[in-house]
């Protein structure tokens, strides 16, 4: 069936809104690929199938053929396998919001969008119900790890800068204090989960595994500072941005993969870290003074 002809503006919209269908068509082709759970994978291959119907409907009123965007097939594609599939297609769905407006604003010159808005929904709806990844399950875990390491180490390195004042020294207390704490937190982790297990989802060695892994991964990126520079008060500043910028990172993934609120959790975490740390550099200070201690 002929379709009448539209504006120059409506025209471009249509391009770009072709691209975006096409290209949600080769990444959810790619990620289909990954996925194991069979029924899991059908669903997305439906969803790329889907993406391929509407920009062909689209194609009808722009007559001309659009290429996918190659870096956002790759991008997203990688970010999924390197980051969980839950993060990635969450991130992805989020990033077609701007074009889900714009077809509202369309619908009434182009009636097939209210199909692919429907469409849409449903996906959504779909994803929501088939992503559950086992590394969310034990976002408990993680947040345990990268929490209390935050808030111990930091509040460690600064009272350690103060009361040493050598950035060597002061990197080998951190790591002999995180590596040792990553190990306690882990111990405590997995008999906490023992503990609960039969009314868990959760394997206590596993939970013990990701506390462990995001306290390590927290201490590291903490005391890294103080491996690079000799400066120590330098080395506390970068401290510090570095545990705003976990903190940051961290709660970002949560509130893509889990729906979560980002500012309130964000606010919270980097406030008590960092308020931990400011007491800690005052306590070394009192205690450097107390003592004489002088290295």
């Amino acid at each position: 069936m002929a379709v009448r002809p539209v504006s120059p503006e409506l025209h471009a919209q249509i391009l770009a809104w072709q691209k975006e269908e096409i290209t949600g068509h080769h990444t959810y082709l790619n990620l289909a690929k990954t996925i194991k759970d069979a029924h899991n994978q059908e669903i997305v291959r439906r969803i790329a199938e889907d993406e391929q119907r509407h920009y062909r409907m689209l194609k009808r009123y722009s007559d001309v053929d659009v290429q996918p965007n190659r870096w956002k097939v790759f991008f997203f594609t990688w970010l999924s396998r390197l980051l969980g599939l839950t993060f990635g297609m969450k991130l992805m769905e989020r990033g077609e919001d701007e074009a889900l407006a714009s077809y509202k604003a369309y619908r009434d010159e182009i009636p097939e969008l209210e199909a692919i808005l429907h469409d849409e929904e449903k996906h959504e709806q779909q994803l929501l119900e088939m992503l559950d990844e086992e590394v969310l399950k034990y976002t408990g875990s993680v947040v345990l790890g990268l929490n209390d390491a935050l808030v111990e180490l930091t509040g460690a390195l600064a009272g350690l800068t103060f009361a040493f004042q050598n950035t060597r020294l002061i990197a080998l207390s951190g790591l002999i204090t995180g590596i040792s704490a990553s190990f306690s937190m882990a111990a405590s982790e997995y008999l906490s989960a023992r503990a609960d297990e039969s009314g868990s989802e959760t394997d206590p060695l596993r939970s013990a595994l990701f506390t462990g892994l995001a306290y390590i991964f927290t201490v590291t990126v903490l005391v890294l500072p103080y491996l690079l520079l000799d400066n120590y008060l330098i080395c506390l500043i970068w401290t510090l941005v570095n545990a705003v910028l976990v903190i940051a990172v961290f709660n970002f993934y949560l509130a893509v993969a889990k729906d979560l609120p980002f500012g309130k959790r964000f606010l919270e975490m980097a406030a008590i870290s960092i308020g931990v740390a400011v007491f800690s550099f005052g306590i070394g200070y009192v205690i450097g003074e107390a003592f004489g201690i002088e290295i």
